[in-house]
């Protein structure tokens, strides 16, 4: 085979699902793994679901994963233009269409939508749509296929409505081979004459797809299962033209723990959904890529580097891929803690500075819970207790495992106070000093005073650090209004 060539092909319809993002990722590890072409063409032809901005969306996405496209709009590698608007605009598809007409592959037709809507019949448990609650099915009779060619000038001369339709044969059958499910043959009886130019001028997503990824010369086409039933029309316009098909690989579905479809209301169907719930992109990556394919070692933790390396598109399972948010948590947590600091800390600031006002050692922080969350959205509650004391219940102090009680807290607490109060050095290391001696004086584990003081001082059952970490945040003077209302508390 000539070089690898792979596109990634959105419709500018709103944010970038997991299911697109996993299509974009495996094309661009195809390419990749293959010193090939990884190409971006936006699929804007369906006017009707354009969304403002989305645009802008796709863009950012690519960048954020590191998708990086050797051809698309903004970089021309001779196959542009790379917008199907702007293709359509050139009048290459209708120009297609037509070289089917010619040679009876495709036809004219002028049928209104009212006679359409007289072939609807509902059915049983063929490939139907809704239709005022009941099933139905809108095959195509081929009427318009048996009008004359003077009928057909004619009709185009008085301006009559018309889209043009593929020919598909009402005998015989079709086969199409696809890397994960096989070699599939579809009776082409069961298949409808789908419509190639709709009547607004426009190609339809699935003729366009076919003509674009011959000019631009795609070997390999990756899409959802959901497209395996329109894959034998095709093919059938692949044969039309005389054109080699390329090679298919359609991707089994993405479900949820409930193993349904993953939807939006899942709260974590989009790239920029996970970003907003404090994961980074290199661990959204890698996770999607497990989604369905695994590495020959079994590895989990792979770099965009190592994926690259190791993605053979052979390998892809065909059950259906479950989204475990459990799972993703637990990656992204490895993903923070690999992390370099300063690259940590500026992803961490903008969170602890929605929590903290005050004016406290940002970088410490941010030092201290860069082991202890998942997420970054984790940070937030993590910390909060260092702008305000929460109001915590005394039976805190109460630990079996640190063998504390609620006298022997109050006690630990009102003999370090006045140590704490002659202190002048509050560093790290001068405060634990202070109760490493304390606890070597009174004879007793090392839980049954840093217990009650780190609760004095955070009013949380569990905190990123221990007492001396978050004294020495905190400083001397709030550090010290916390055991004296502690005192208070348990006095």
């Amino acid at each position: 085979m000539s070089e690898v060539r792979t596109r990634f092909a959105p419709s500018p319809t709103g944010r970038m699902h997991v299911g697109n993002l996993r299509t974009a990722l495996y094309e661009y590890l195809i390419a990749k793994h293959e010193g090939g072409t990884f190409i971006l063409r936006i699929e804007d032809t369906d006017q009707e679901r354009f969304v403002e901005g989305a645009l802008d969306i796709i863009y950012r996405t690519m960048e954020g994963t590191g998708l990086i496209h050797d051809e698309g709009p903004d970089k021309d590698g001779g196959y542009g233009p790379y917008v199907q608007s702007e293709r359509q605009a050139k009048g290459i598809y209708l120009e297609y269409a037509k070289k089917l007409v010619e040679k009876g592959d495709a036809y004219y037709c002028f049928c209104t939508k009212e006679r359409l809507e007289s072939l609807k019949t509902t059915v049983g448990n063929m490939n139907v749509e809704e239709d005022d609650g009941a099933k139905v099915i809108t095959k195509y009779d081929k009427h318009c296929l048996h009008l004359s060619k003077e009928e057909v000038e004619a009709n185009l001369a008085a301006g009559l409505p018309y889209v043009i339709r593929q020919n598909i044969p009402t005998e015989g059958s079709t086969t199409f081979h696809d890397v994960i499910y096989g070699e599939i043959t579809v009776e082409n009886e069961e298949l409808d004459d789908m419509i190639l130019i709709k009547s607004d001028g426009y190609p339809t997503y699935n003729f366009a797809n076919v003509v674009d990824d011959h000019l631009m010369k795609i070997t390999h086409v990756v899409r959802g299962n959901e497209y395996l039933s329109s894959t034998p029309k095709y093919t059938r316009l692949y044969e039309a033209f005389g054109w080699e098909e390329p090679v298919y690989v359609h991707l089994p579905l993405i479900t949820n723990e409930e193993h349904k479809k993953l939807s939006k209301r899942s709260g974590h169907s989009s790239f920029e959904d996970l970003l907003e719930q404090g994961f980074v992109p290199e661990a959204i990556v890698n996770y999607v890529a497990l989604l369905g394919w695994s590495a020959p070692d079994n590895r989990e933790i792979l770099s965009l580097e190592e994926l690259i390396q190791l993605f053979d598109y052979n390998n892809i399972n065909k059950s259906p891929a479950v989204f475990d948010i459990v799972k993703l948590r637990w990656m992204n947590g490895e993903y923070i803690k690999m992390m370099e600091e300063e690259k940590f800390y500026n992803l961490a600031l903008p969170y602890i500075k929605e929590v903290i006002s005050k004016d406290l050692d940002y970088r410490r922080i941010a030092a201290l819970i860069k082991t202890r969350i998942e997420t970054l959205l984790d940070i937030k509650e993590k910390i909060d207790f260092f702008e305000e004391l929460p109001d915590y219940d005394i039976q805190m102090y109460v630990h079996k495992k640190m063998k504390t009680s609620l006298e022997g807290s109050l006690e630990v607490l009102k003999d370090l106070l006045p140590v704490f109060e002659a202190l002048d050095d509050y560093s790290e290391e001068s405060i634990e000093k202070v109760l490493m001696s304390y606890i070597q004086e009174k004879g007793i584990k090392n839980g049954q005073a840093l217990w009650p003081v780190r609760t004095a001082v955070s009013g949380k059952q569990s905190t990123p650090g221990g007492a001396y970490e978050i004294m020495s945040i905190l400083g001397k003077e709030e550090s010290l209004r916390r055991i004296r209302l502690a005192i208070e508390k348990l006095s």
